[in-house]
């Protein structure tokens, strides 16, 4: 009876009068650091947040360059969606990766590498790399997508003269 009067009184907007109490709590006043520690201990990452960083070294080991980034991606999924949950097929029907291991390209946009972040865990993601340049409208029917990510451009002849082929 006496605890219920006291949070009573705390709730009121009183003074919460001094109980000796063995089954009640000790409360003491934490620092601001404290705090922020062990909310990291309880909820946060096991990890330390300098590992999520990128580095130097992630760039040359995966390649890229972070102040010139690739304009468009190969994605590819090479996992099932079967037993997966109804956002992520709806992310892969989205992205038209209905078909395993056929290759579709998307922009390196962030509303697009937001949906390829829900589903990164279903999917190979590659930067296209263009060696022969962006190919011209007239160009895009003979061109190849490798399984390295490059788009070649197989150049079209020219028609021959007639009077060479006689000759």
């Amino acid at each position: 009876r006496q605890r219920a009067c006291a949070l009573f009184t705390a709730l009121e907007g009183g003074t919460l009068p001094e109980l000796k109490c063995p089954s009640l709590p000790v409360v003491r006043t934490v620092t601001a650091e404290q705090e922020c520690n062990a909310w990291w201990s309880i909820l946060g990452s096991a990890s330390p947040r300098w590992v999520f960083q990128p580095s130097p070294a992630d760039h040359e080991k995966y390649g890229g360059d972070p102040q010139h980034p690739h304009k468009l991606h190969i994605v590819t999924r090479i996992k099932s969606t079967k037993r997966r949950p109804y956002w992520e097929k709806d992310i892969i029907k989205m992205l038209g990766l209905e078909k395993a291991h056929t290759p579709q390209v998307h922009k390196n946009i962030p509303s697009v590498n937001a949906k390829l972040k829900v589903v990164k865990h279903l999917i190979r993601i590659k930067p296209l790399r263009l060696p022969q340049g962006l190919p011209a409208e007239e160009d895009m029917s003979s061109t190849c997508l490798k399984s390295t990510g490059e788009l070649v451009v197989g150049w079209r002849l020219s028609p021959v003269d007639q009077e060479t082929i006689k000759s």
